[in-house]
């Protein structure tokens, strides 16, 4: 098989959470460019609109399904909606996610340590869940990516329930991978390190952003695209071997990390 063919994701569905800004439609354009028929999945139902249309200009098979990842009814709705358009999803990019308020550990409240869990731990395995019980009643292989974070490996001041939650994402990659490779699902995560989008912006180019931009060995944040590679790796055939694994993409940052 020739490596251009690898990467092609013809026939494949794909089911992108978090969709309406940030990585989630960096994700999702890169899986219609490659082929896939793409469901784009978040709250803001008037910015999926407007993406969907983007990727259709460009050809792509685009459906928009309004839904809080938080939500069972909705999980459900959003893969029946899928399923009725294209077929069984055969890619779930779990992407969805919140950041942490900034503050002392001894300070989370029990309602922002839920707020935080319930999204980037709790919707992330329950949503992984789904996409395999389907897969595996359709007897259809397919791969399940999480988006974890660097903060699963080493922590930082200020962000407990979050450096708790992405550290947990990758174990729970780990255990269904376990339990589903047998039966032809693969799940794996990317740890991606410091990205510009919308939920840290404002942080990442204050002060202390710039002084932590200084400390990653490539001296420079996440760009638009640096994610392509690892997510077309884990979606596509080029990956038919991984399972279980997590691909850190964070200009080196993690690697010294002192422990």
């Amino acid at each position: 098989m020739k490596a251009a063919d690898m990467f092609n994701l013809a026939g494949r569905v794909a089911l992108v959470t978090g969709a309406s800004s940030g990585l989630g439609q960096q994700f999702a354009r890169a899986l219609a460019d490659n082929g896939a028929a793409v469901a784009l999945v978040a709250r803001r139902a008037d910015r999926l609109e407007a993406f969907k249309a983007e990727l259709e200009k460009s050809g792509a098979k685009v459906v928009a399904i309004a839904a809080d990842v938080n939500k069972s009814e909705d999980m459900v709705r959003a893969f029946d909606e899928v399923e009725k358009a294209f077929g069984t999803v055969t890619i779930l990019v779990n992407n969805a996610g919140v950041a942490q308020q900034s503050v002392r550990a001894t300070d989370v409240t029990v309602d922002e340590w839920r707020r935080v869990l319930s999204t980037d731990l709790d919707a992330v395995f329950y949503w992984a869940q789904e996409a395999a019980r389907r897969m595996l009643a359709a007897k259809t292989p397919g791969a399940i990516i999480n988006i974890a974070s660097v903060l699963g490996f080493g922590v930082a001041k200020g962000v407990a329930a979050y450096a708790v939650a992405k550290a947990a994402v990758i174990q729970a990659t780990k255990a269904l991978a376990v339990e589903l490779a047998f039966k032809g699902v693969r799940v794996n995560a990317i740890a991606p390190g410091w990205f510009v989008t919308e939920i840290n912006d404002k942080y990442l180019e204050s002060e202390a952003g710039i002084a932590m931009k200084r400390d990653i060995p490539m001296g420079r944040f996440g760009a638009c695209g640096d994610l392509d590679g690892a997510l077309l790796l884990l979606a596509s055939d080029a990956g038919a071997y991984m399972t279980g694994a997590t691909i850190v993409v964070d200009g080196g940052q993690v690697v010294q990390i002192k422990g």
